[in-house]
């Protein structure tokens, strides 16, 4: 499936909100956003009927990712991230609706975990299953 890249507008509200959130002094570092690239994994299998954080149903296919409990500040639930796979220039909006117990190292900067449908849209490999892709994103809101 071809996912289209991000439109003026999508780059042009990320710039946007970029710049309130920094002159508005509500810029956080974090392992990730120095480094301004970090780790997507994918969650794999899920058993039948199983709920994500915030209580929704998960779905495997969905535009959805869970962001680890380590990171601080927490990502409310509900939030949009613009997620850019820097291999191949593939961007998709996700909404985050869970929490992983993943950890952040400067050896595995890990930042979300993407329902597999996501992760193949913006061109994981499920199978074989690399792993992971390096990704930068980008708060939305």
């Amino acid at each position: 499936m071809h996912v289209q890249p991000p439109t003026r507008s999508i780059l042009f509200r990320t710039a946007l909100t970029a710049a309130v959130v920094m002159s508005a002094g509500l810029f956080v570092s974090s392992p990730a956003q120095a480094a301004d690239q970090c780790w997507a994994t994918h969650y794999g299998p899920q058993p039948a009927g199983a709920l994500t954080a915030s209580g929704e149903v998960f779905d495997n296919n969905a535009d959805t990712a869970a962001t680890s409990l380590s990171r601080q500040p927490q990502l409310p639930f509900g939030t949009r991230v613009l997620v850019t796979n820097v291999a191949n220039g593939k961007s998709l909006v996700v909404r985050i609706n869970d929490r992983g117990t993943f950890q952040q190292t400067p050896q595995e900067p890990k930042c979300l975990d993407l329902t597999d449908g996501a992760f193949g849209r913006l061109g994981g490999s499920l199978n074989p299953d690399a792993g992971h892709i390096v990704v930068t994103q980008t708060v939305l809101g």
